[in-house]
């Protein structure tokens, strides 16, 4: 038996490691942002609002295979077992068992490895990006180039925070920027990029500006540096964290490919601590550093006993509680309803809604994860209908509200009760829902004022002017239907407060002429502010009629 082990261990390890993962990934309640990227994968593009496509195309491919929770996820676990394949094959002085203690010590691994998520992936393809960077460093072949070239341009596909992966190598390693070879693969992962590059200027580079400027921008809290700091820990463990941490730190680097993993860890966790002065970081965002810690940490503790020692008496607590995690993922054991919120609340009762909807289409308000997941489970074609005071989502690119119009639907919502004559009540809450006999969200009609943003003094009036963008359905739906004569406001607002949202002289059928020009008299004080345009369909929620367009109110010298 000794002698077994000794022969086959890997082989033991790999096949335990993925029949635990495939239980997993077929047993656990799909999340809210698997289920949202499985609407992704209904409307084949070359990217979304706000992630590149590669998650999108995974899950296709997988839920072509199996349409079922473990369809969604089966690439996704493919991809984790070949990760610890990728990274037992870059480390650099061979221990098989400590690789494992160090795999079996991380939780996220084991307990969100499986998930449909571009994390999953990322990791994945910063373990290949690595593999082929030791490659072309060891020979720069024209293989090896275009293969390098390759593995970058998948990295951006999946993730945009895959810049700053390919950004922290080129800093270990400013000698790259003088070989023409490396410039080529530069090149090659730019061709291959550009169909994303041209469907983020087909749409305003709606990807960038929603990263850059909209989202996750918020006061400073002292909580969004210690959560994050808090996160990386326990992101690296829970346990095992304060270990391989810093052991991954100490490590002096042999080669070029441990220098660039060090550059990049070390990268990542100093750009997202920074971007906690920003906004709320999430621990996840920095789940791209979780290869070169394992690689540099397995070399690094091979050198400094006492931490070793450490991490050994560390890892059986750490099995017991991801097991003990696990378990409780599956089944609904704890009284605890932030647990049983996110993973058991969505099993049943879409089967029920769907009788009492009579299969009809559905709008979610205000939620894309709600109306993403109520598809999944329900099999119901749905819709979340945005408040314009929110930022916007895929739910404003895809068709289906255009497909929706004038159609029998059934609008829901967990908030304002009152609104609905029927309910029923879930483990998420109470579901208001009632019948639309035709749906008239208007979110696709958009206002483009001639400029990009607006300066005004204090009591000044602005005059607004410019086009609108109308689809040719919602045209004729207005044209054929006089009755529906909607009020336009315009929303003015600080972040996601409302500061004013005055009613403007236009109504639904004034849009029918393609432009509009009129005075706007906001009252505002002095102060950096943002206004958009929205329709007002009663029963629903005001929509993203416009971008959100700057208007820097001054105050006007005595």
């Amino acid at each position: 038996m000794k002698t077994f082990l000794q022969k086959n261990h890997r082989s033991i390890f790999l096949l335990s490691w993925l029949t635990l993962t495939l239980m997993q990934a077929g047993l656990t309640e799909l999340q809210d942002d698997e289920a949202y990227y499985w609407v992704f994968s209904k409307f084949p593009d070359w990217g979304y609002f706000d992630h590149p496509p590669m998650t999108a195309i995974l899950i296709k491919a997988g839920y072509f295979l199996s349409g079922s929770v473990l369809g969604v996820r089966l690439l996704f676990v493919l991809l984790n077992l070949l990760t610890l394949l990728i990274a037992e094959k870059l480390t650099e002085q061979k221990n098989p068992f400590l690789f494992y203690g160090i795999v079996l010590s991380i939780a996220v691994l084991h307990l969100a490895g499986f998930y449909a998520v571009p994390d999953t992936a990322l990791i994945f393809f910063t373990a290949v990006f690595f593999w082929r960077y030791r490659s072309f460093m060891i020979s720069a072949s024209f293989l090896n180039t275009i293969c390098l070239g390759l593995s970058i341009a998948l990295l951006f596909y999946t993730k945009y925070h895959a810049l700053l992966i390919v950004l922290f190598t080129l800093l270990s390693n400013m000698r790259l920027f003088f070989r023409a070879k490396a410039w080529l693969a530069v090149l090659v992962a730019f061709i291959l990029f550009t169909p994303h590059i041209l469907w983020e200027y087909s749409h305003d580079w709606v990807s960038i500006r929603y990263h850059l400027f909209e989202s996750n921008v918020n006061a400073y809290k002292i909580s969004f540096t210690s959560d994050y700091l808090l996160g990386q820990l326990l992101l690296a463990g829970p346990i095992a964290g304060i270990i391989l941490i810093p052991a991954a730190f100490l490590l002096n680097p042999s080669t070029y490919t441990e220098k660039a993993m060090k550059y990049t860890l070390i990268g990542l966790y100093i750009f997202f601590f920074c971007s906690s002065f920003r906004g709320k970081v999430e621990p996840n965002w920095t789940s791209a550093g979780l290869v070169p810690l394992i690689i540099l940490a397995h070399r690094s503790l091979q050198q400094r006993p006492v931490l070793l020692k450490w991490l050994w008496r560390i890892v059986p607590l750490s099995i017991l509680l991801i097991l003990f995690g696990r378990i409780i993922m599956i089944e609904d054991l704890l009284p605890v309803r932030a647990i049983q919120q996110r993973f058991h609340t969505w099993k049943k009762w879409p089967e029920e809604m769907k009788t009492r909807t009579k299969g009809l289409p559905v709008i979610f308000s205000n939620s894309y994860q709600r109306a993403s997941k109520y598809w999944f489970y329900s099999g119901q074609t749905t819709y979340s209908q945005n408040h314009c005071s929110e930022h916007k989502n895929n739910y404003n690119y895809w068709p289906i509200e255009e497909a929706l119009l004038g159609q029998p639907v059934y609008f829901m919502d967990l908030y304002g009760m009152d609104r609905f004559k029927d309910s029923l009540q879930t483990p998420l809450g109470t579901i208001g829902y009632r019948y639309d006999p035709s749906s008239f969200s208007m979110a696709a009609i958009q206002f483009i004022p001639e400029h990009h943003s607006y300066e005004v003094n204090t009591g000044d009036s602005i005059l607004l002017k410019g086009k609108i963008r109308m689809p040719e359905a919602y045209h004729r739906f207005i044209k054929l239907h006089t009755e529906l004569d909607f009020p336009i406001r315009i929303y003015i607002m600080k972040g996601k407060a409302i500061i004013n949202d005055p009613l403007l002289p236009l109504h639904l059928h004034d849009l029918l002429k393609g432009d509009f020009e009129f005075w706007l008299d906001p009252r505002l004080p002095a102060d950096k502010l943002e206004m958009i345009f929205t329709i007002e369909a009663p029963g629903y929620n005001p929509t993203h009629n416009s971008a959100r367009i700057p208007i820097r109110v001054v105050q006007r010298s005595s």
